[in-house]
């Protein structure tokens, strides 16, 4: 079999940002995915799931409600590899287009306190495994290290 696309990126030269992983067409319509890396592969700590899984209800729930980008969200969840999150718009988009948008995404997360939206029994299949305050610090870890100063290099996949 050939590798998928996603698995010929050079993850030893990948830094944390927000890159276009492909695009799909779908009718009439494009499908942008995006790679939201939180965390330099090989080289720092992944994410444990219960942050990730905290991350994933905060940020899925703040992209539905956006009144500017809610009818354009298909898709929010993590990478098995536990290194981001994958995003999936209606559209054309680039890296620049989303970016305002992962950063107040990753605002509200990193300011959110309370219960997490969906973290019980009735709406949720694994609704213990949270972790709100380790959400809270990578969100910020996340926009001082990559969003706040991405640049080309946060924003295009490495040759």
């Amino acid at each position: 079999m050939e590798k998928i696309a996603s698995f010929t990126i050079n993850h030893l030269k990948l830094l944390p940002g927000v890159y276009v992983s492909r695009k799909d067409a779908v009718g009439s319509e494009t499908l942008t995915t995006f790679d939201l890396r939180m965390t330099a592969p090989n080289r720092e700590p992944v994410m444990n799931t219960a942050e990730m899984h905290a991350i994933e209800h905060l940020a899925a729930t703040y992209l539905r409600n956006n009144k500017e980008w809610q009818d354009k969200i298909i898709y929010f969840g993590p990478m098995g590899c536990r290194t981001g999150f994958y995003l999936i718009l209606a559209g054309d988009l680039t890296s620049k287009d989303i970016l305002p948008l992962i950063i107040s995404t990753f605002e509200f997360i990193r300011d959110f306190k309370g219960d997490v939206p969906g973290a019980s029994a009735k709406d949720c299949g694994n609704y213990l495994d949270m972790n709100l305050p380790m959400a809270n610090y990578l969100a910020d870890h996340y926009l001082k290290n990559a969003l706040y100063v991405a640049d080309d290099k946060n924003l295009n996949y490495p040759e």
